[in-house]
């Protein structure tokens, strides 16, 4: 019998579940991917037009090399021509591991007794983005266990105390936040702090597949956690993150049930999701889970790829849990952010003698704790701009309005110029000869490739302002 997804389909209205698992595989197991189809769709997204379920299961079933070669290549050209080739960088802080949950691959699980429970107090939290203003970062994502001691006021004064910390030239320009869903008077409480991205991941899509790996606490409750950026989207935060934790079950389903998620953001709030991230499950203290839906790095890359092409507006995020020579390669298909130096400890980044990567003292293990400079020359070296920008969340390009540019393809317009001076600041402030050297060469090649004489010229003198001592310029 002929699939019908209109059989399966939920409609989309705000604060109502809308994964049909049914539907999923019915996408998957009724498209046969064709070259001609596989090449349709890819010059459909490169028209910078968002795919649908039938033509994401098209590219997911792809398995033909040469095709999967035209589907990364794709991938690259999108990311070019949307965000230039500009990395936004970011450090996560983790404020505090206590949690009521009992998922079977976090380390932060309530029955795992080895993980050490502390919730960093004031002063801590001053000395970590010290420590990281020192190494140059702009951009903060907060982390939170899912516990009362991590109230929606609580949140929101980690996000206010942030803001206050300077030191020398360093500063935190933007706060986001990973963190337990909300009700919709707590999100607007968290809003009120200033935050810019709230990201809430349903981990797998899969509701029975979600059952076997959330044993207790709030969030064992599956809908509860789908619905949670629709409230969020209720108090006003338009600006959301959504993600999947790859390796707890088919990796089809997850791409398409993210594309799913998406599709609904649109349909009831005419706003997509400001970032997809993608981190595959890695070791953590107690970690008890079926590894049959491990994804290789073969299918990984793929996926990201495929990610890239199925939702050309979105951000697409890269964590450290990918080793270094991984990232490197998955950079060049459509990543638009990554985390660099980054410590998943509580306290990590202050007290470097007890950085250790212990899978007992973090939520899971890292596999790229590289410093920040060496990633940003990693970076130079593959002619790519590490970018610390802010300039969308503080003028107001967001939710909407930020669709209005980036869905076009017009946010590159920003993107190129405020990667560079923002680069530009971190070459003046904090980086060494040899990575300052590299810096400059790479602005001035990406400052030549501009068309607009008159954009080159704003650059050019902007960046004299920050070499005479002028701070967070941006266009």
């Amino acid at each position: 019998m002929k699939f019908n997804p209109e059989k399966y389909s939920i409609p989309d209205e705000p604060m109502k579940p809308f994964i049909d698992a049914e539907e999923i595989w019915g996408y998957i197991n009724n498209t046969i991917p064709t070259p001609e189809r596989v090449r349709e769709i890819i010059a459909k997204s490169l028209s910078k037009r968002r795919l649908n379920l039938e033509e994401v299961a098209v590219l997911v079933n792809t398995t033909d090399a040469g095709l999967i070669e035209e589907i990364k290549e794709g991938a690259r050209t999108l990311k070019r021509t949307i965000y230039g080739n500009r990395i936004v960088l970011f450090a996560p802080l983790y404020i505090g591991n206590y949690c009521t949950n009992n998922c079977t691959y976090c380390g932060f699980r309530i029955s795992n007794t080895r993980e050490i429970r502390k919730t960093l107090n004031d002063k801590e939290i001053v000395s970590e983005i010290e420590t990281l203003e020192d190494d140059g970062q702009k951009r903060l994502i907060l982390v939170f266990g899912e516990h009362s001691l991590y109230s929606p006021e609580f949140i929101a004064h980690a996000v206010k105390l942030a803001y206050t910390v300077k030191k020398g030239n360093g500063e935190i320009r933007r706060v986001n936040i990973n963190a337990a869903p909300l009700d919709i008077e707590g999100f607007k409480t968290v809003k009120a702090s200033g935050i810019g991205t709230y990201q809430v991941f349903q981990e797998t899509y899969h509701p029975e597949a979600y059952k076997t790996y959330h044993l207790a606490g709030r969030k064992a409750d599956y809908n509860y956690r789908l619905t949670a950026l629709d409230r969020a989207q209720e108090a006003g935060i338009d600006d959301v993150g959504i993600g999947a934790l790859f390796g707890l079950y088919d990796w089809r389903f997850e791409v398409l049930g993210l594309v799913r998620h998406a599709n609904h953001l649109e349909a009831c709030y005419n706003v997509g999701p400001h970032t997809i991230s993608f981190p595959r499950v890695k070791n953590a203290s107690m970690l008890d889970i079926d590894r049959s839906y491990f994804v290789s790095d073969s299918d990984f890359t793929k996926l990201v790829a495929i990610l890239r092409l199925a939702v050309p507006y979105t951000g697409m995020i890269l964590t450290a849990r990918e080793p270094a020579q991984l990232r490197n390669e998955i950079f060049q298909f459509g990543v638009s952010q990554i985390d660099g130096g980054t410590n998943i400890e509580l306290g990590g980044y202050s007290d470097k003698q007890d950085a250790e990567n212990d899978i007992n003292k973090g939520q899971f293990q890292i596999n790229d704790d590289r410093p920040l400079d060496e990633i940003v020359n990693e970076l130079l070296d593959q002619d790519l701009i590490p970018s610390f920008c802010t300039a969308c969340y503080r003028l107001g390009r967001t939710g909407e309005h930020f669709m209005e540019f980036s869905v076009p393809g017009f946010i590159k317009r920003y993107c190129t110029p405020n990667a560079i001076l923002t680069l530009s600041e971190y070459l003046v402030d904090y980086a060494p000869e040899t990575t300052a050297g590299k810096g400059w060469e790479v602005i001035n090649k990406n400052i030549e490739k501009l068309d607009d004489e008159a954009l080159k010229s704003s650059i050019r003198e902007k960046i004299l302002q920050i070499k005479s001592g002028k701070r967070d310029l941006y266009f």
